[in-house]
């Protein structure tokens, strides 16, 4: 059995929900779950304050209580219209708005004299065409922001690369703002247009990615970067 911890964050910016939230209350279903450990997975699941710092702290907490093989950290992304699995974490905090505790560091490090930036060790662009051909939109992205996912992304990065004890890979990935969320993104972000996904649809994305993850595939190399 692969052990799997996905977390997801608690509504911020304004929003009164967070769809990885959401996410992470139906991977705690008893039907979901009997569907993973069928498909040779023990999933376990925590949901995140939106706060420099304690972001990264609670979830090495639960990684220090499950001791997962894999770890799939999930935020929202407004203005995304795909899945997106993070290819980079960098080492900067550059908060465009303040955090749920009030938090806005401008250019500081996530981590003091921590490498520039750390790689995911997934196959990313193997786990993007396993969405794609459930029909899914998924995509690569090599941004995850200068906010608290990124935050998030490189803190926990880093801890496991300097745990010598472990051995878990991790990932972050992004998804869209769900439909109910667009009328009020909008008038926060003042955008005329966003794109959205169904909740049925990120999760079922979502369970394609821990399921494929937990084979431990090779890489693809096909191209997935971008001109912008």
């Amino acid at each position: 059995m692969t052990r799997v911890l996905v977390t997801g964050f608690e509504a911020f910016g304004g929003q009164a929900i967070n769809p990885t939230a959401l996410i992470i209350d139906q991977l705690q279903t008893d039907v979901f779950q009997q569907t993973m450990k069928q498909a040779g997975v023990v999933l376990k699941t925590a949901l995140l304050p939106v706060v420099k710092g304690e972001s990264v702290n609670h979830c090495i907490d639960a990684i220090e209580s499950f001791q997962p093989d894999i770890v799939l950290m999930l935020g929202q992304a407004s203005g995304r219209a795909n899945i997106s699995f993070e290819k980079v974490a960098i080492n900067l905090d550059d908060f465009r708005i303040p955090d749920n505790a009030g938090n806005q560091p401008i250019d500081q490090p996530v981590v003091d004299a921590g490498p520039a930036a750390y790689f995911t060790q997934l196959p990313v662009k193997t786990l993007m065409q396993a969405l794609k051909q459930q029909g899914v939109g998924a995509e690569i992205s090599y941004s995850a922001g200068t906010f608290v996912c990124n935050h998030l992304f490189y803190g926990i990065s880093h801890y496991l690369a300097t745990q010598t004890r472990l051995s878990s890979m991790c990932d972050f990935i992004h998804v869209p703002l769900l439909p109910e969320q667009i009328e009020a993104e909008l008038q926060i972000t003042d955008n005329q247009s966003l794109p959205s996904m169904p909740l049925e649809t990120m999760v079922e994305g979502i369970a394609c990615a821990i399921v494929t993850a937990t084979s431990f595939p090779s890489e693809q190399q096909i191209s997935a970067g971008t001109i912008n």
